[in-house]
Parts: structure tokens; sequence; C-alpha cells
């Protein structure tokens, strides 16, 4: 399957606002309000959407989310979507969304992580349309760690652009900010101190191939259906799948991972990066051993504490590029091209 790359966003150019999933309380709103100015100041137009109320576990009814979002993808004068944040229920809106009518539409850029997977990933996968996974729109306005890029330095790249992250190291403990209290807030607080691990064994890795993954808590329910193929996706180069967890335990997460596994979605992996995460071990099972026991089989360069998953800082990855891990005692990097 051929990649397309949306056109890099210049000022002028309009970002589209909706909640596929869950949408945003009251209480929040003085946040929404400093993310979408953020995104202003950049030289950009913020269209928002009906589609927006935290009263519910959900902003609207599905079909009305599926055709907001569908209309922001295909509708030519709007070059980006992103949502506040990622949510719940987002499998909903999958036998809704009109994947063909967005296929054929100039492609546009959809950005998010969390539930925001349970859309992105397949979307990539059924039109060959890069997505990011990378910080919602409530995290936009926190200043991005020495090392990371912010999603709205990727949605300016043109195609074949190369850039390259590494991990600053430094992670946030725990918690959230109140933004209820402080919705202005731009510092992350990144208290603790930590580096990528190698999962299955020792030595350096240099791996190259095309970026696919997500949310496991989300992923692992689309395993085996036709949003979740991989295989005329990875072509020769092989896959480069990163997955994370937000909050499962680790045995759930084992469950899950040997689930996709054995639906097929890692059989072209060529490496497996593992998002950082704060979820929960047991007495007998940690969150790395749960991967390792799920993944191992595969035979690949597993690396862990990557920071593409729920724990801050973030790390965008663009479904669909090409990236070269490498991994050493020294250095840790991942170099993504949009090619």
């Amino acid at each position: 399957m051929t990649v397309r790359y949306p056109d890099p966003l210049r000022p002028g150019d309009r970002i589209g606002v909706t909640c596929p999933s869950s949408g945003v309380a009251e209480a929040l709103r003085g946040r929404l309000d400093v993310a979408i100015r953020e995104i202003e100041s950049r030289g950009y137009e913020v269209a928002v959407g009906r589609c927006m109320d935290g009263s519910t576990h959900v902003s609207a009814p599905a079909a009305e989310r599926a055709a907001e979002l569908t209309a922001m993808l295909t509708d030519p004068a709007i070059r980006a979507v992103v949502p506040p944040w990622g949510g719940e229920t987002a499998i909903d809106l999958l036998p809704l969304l009109d994947f063909e009518r967005i296929g054929r539409a100039e492609p546009t850029w959809l950005v998010g992580y969390s539930d925001m997977s349970t859309l992105s990933t397949p979307l990539t996968l059924l039109t060959g349309v890069a997505t990011v996974h990378g910080n919602n729109l409530m995290d936009t306005p926190y200043r991005t760690p020495e090392g990371l890029v912010s999603w709205l330095d990727i949605v300016t790249a043109a195609p074949g652009r190369a850039f390259t992250q590494t991990p600053p190291g430094r992670h946030r403990s725990g918690g959230y900010d109140d933004w209820v209290a402080h919705p202005g807030i731009r510092d992350l607080t990144l208290d603790a101190e930590g580096s990528w691990t190698r999962l299955d064994g020792t030595g350096d890795v240099d791996v190259e191939g095309r970026l696919i993954g997500g949310c496991i808590e989300t992923l692992a329910n689309l395993a085996g259906t036709p949003y979740l193929g991989t295989d005329s996706f990875a072509g020769d180069a092989g896959l480069l799948v990163y997955v994370e967890a937000c909050e499962d335990n680790a045995f759930t997460i084992c469950r899950n991972l040997h689930g996709m596994r054995l639906a097929g979605f890692f059989d072209r992996a060529v490496a497996v990066l593992v998002g950082r995460t704060h979820a929960p071990g047991g007495r007998t099972l940690s969150q790395h051993e749960a991967v390792l026991d799920a993944l191992g089989p595969l035979g690949v360069p597993i690396v862990a504490d990557v920071e593409c998953g729920h724990v801050a800082p973030w790390l965008p990855l663009v479904n669909g590029a090409r990236g070269r891990v490498l991994h050493t005692a020294g250095r840790s990097e991942i170099v993504q091209t949009l090619d």
C-alpha cells in the first residue's frame, strides 16, 4: 500500500476540533480555550465542531460523531483534525465512518492518542493516509522538552522530510495537572529519570520499518477484524510496531497482546516499541514481563519505556512513516521520514 501524506500546514490554514469519543466537561472549557488560543497563535484558524458535549462518556450519538469526523476529514478547507483528548468508546464509529470517501479525499492530518488509536490506526491501514499518534489538543499548550517535537511541528513537514527525536531522560512520575484550577499551565512536571529499556536481551538495536501501532486497551478489541489488518500495509520494509498501556493491569495487557499476536497484528514486525506506563503490575507479573511473555516469541527487538503513551512527555509517531530506531548504551533515537 502506498502511504499518502497531507500537504504541510501553513499560516492561515484551518484546523478542526471535534470529539469522536469523549467530550469536554464544562469545568474544563478553560483549558480547551487555552489550547485553541495556542493553535491560533501559530497563525491557524480553528473550527470547533458540534460534537463537544462532556456530560456523558461520549460527546454525541455515534452517527453524529461519525458524520462530523468524516465531514472534517473530507473538507478541503480543513487541513488537520485534532480532538481535545481520547476517551473510551470510539469503536462505535468504525462501522459508520465512510472510509472510501475519506480515502478519495485530499489527505488531512488526524492527530491524537489513547482512544483515538481506535480510529487513526484503522484509517491509515485502510486508506494509506498517514496519521499522527501524538499529544492531544489539551496537551498542546505544554512546552515541548528538548529532543522531542510537537504534532504542530509534524503537520508542517513536507512529504520526504525526515526528523529525529531523542528521549529527554525525564518523565512524569504520576498524576495529572489540575486543569480546572490552572487551565493555563504550560510547564510539564518531569520529576523522574528513565531511559529506554531493551526487554528481549542485550546489545544494540538498529532497525528500520514502517510505523504502525497505538493503545493496547483499544486496539486489542479490533484484533482479527478488517480494521487492524497489516499484511497489505507492511510491504517489503516490515513494520516498526509500537504499543502502549494506559491503565489495565499486567495480566490484562498480557492477554491482550497475546490475542493481538495470535490475530496476526505483529506478523510483519521487525521490532516492537513499548510506551512507558503507570499501569499496575501484579505480585507475580510486571508490565515489562507481560510484554515479554506475549511478544518474546516474535524473536525481534523489544524496546520499552518509549515516550509514546499516556506518560508525559510525548514523542509523536506518524502511522505510515518510514522509521529507523537506534538504541545503544550511549544513544537512543528514532528517525521518521515521511515517504
